[in-house]
């Protein structure tokens, strides 16, 4: 087991992102987390956009660097907002996109018709 979970990533977009609380870097760590790093945010458009190649791994920890940047700027305008709603925040925004799969957006209009990729999602995981 790791002890030192602090951990600092280079994203292609926000540059420097510190990971903000131990259950962060858990969250990060668990292979279900992991397979996002294999599942591209944007689809098919690599294949016309040679350079488009974020995946929903780039996407969760670019969405917990903007919900930090946005919790320091409420912070700073004197609302309150305590570490436990913070860290609250930062494990949802990190979660959303957790049980997409690939070509969830392209498969609901154009693969599947008359079913969102919400509900595919969930008959996937269910099954």
């Amino acid at each position: 087991m790791k002890t030192n979970k602090k951990k600092i990533f280079n994203d292609p977009i926000y540059g420097f992102i510190t990971i903000p609380h131990p259950l962060i870097y858990d969250l990060i760590e668990h292979a279900w987390f992991q397979r996002l790093r294999r599942i591209r945010q944007l689809g098919l458009g690599h294949m016309v956009y040679p350079g488009a190649l974020h995946t929903r791994f780039h996407h969760a920890l670019g969405a917990l660097h903007l919900t930090n940047q946005s919790i320091e700027s409420l912070r700073s305008k004197n609302i309150e907002i305590t570490p436990e709603e913070a860290l609250a925040v930062e494990i949802a925004i990190l979660l959303h996109d957790i049980g997409h799969s690939p070509f969830s957006h392209a498969l609901e209009h154009s693969l599947i018709s008359g079913i969102n990729h919400e509900k595919f999602r969930y008959f996937l995981w269910k099954s």
